[in-house]
């Protein structure tokens, strides 16, 4: 019984299952964040969502240069015609990251002028607890 329980255990963490239920709860609020955020960029909110983008986000980049890079790699792709979520991982590392709370999401999406898309979106929790995007990529 023990082998069958430690198997189990060992398929869920190989699964992504997280940890806890705080994990969870980790999860679905950096999942709202990051949809929130996400709505911005979708908008072309561009400055916006520098403003609502963790304090991290915010020391690597600044909001003029955040501005044109999201011009230069979301107008391309024309208007988002649909967005969903292939995975969230809860992670306390990143590479090149402070040690923290994160979240590594990602949506298979679709846009008007590419029909396959993969956006990582990485929530962090910031440092007055609140879940805020640090990191995004599309591919």
């Amino acid at each position: 019984m023990k082998m069958l329980s430690a198997a189990f255990v060992a398929i869920l963490v190989l699964l992504g299952f997280p940890a806890s239920a705080d994990d969870s709860a980790a999860v679905a609020q950096a999942q709202g964040a990051a949809k929130s955020w996400l709505a911005l960029t979708d908008g072309g909110k561009n400055g916006q969502s520098w403003d609502e983008a963790a304090s991290l986000f915010k020391a690597a980049v600044t909001k003029a240069d955040w501005e044109k890079a999201l011009r230069n790699v979301r107008a391309p792709l024309g208007a988002l015609k649909a967005r969903k979520v292939k995975s969230a991982t809860f992670t306390r590392a990143i590479p090149g990251g402070p040690d923290g709370e994160y979240v590594v999401i990602q949506f298979e999406s679709q846009f008007e002028n590419k029909a396959a898309a993969i956006e990582t979106v990485t929530p962090m929790r910031d440092k007055d607890g609140a879940w805020r995007v640090s990191g995004y990529y599309v591919k």
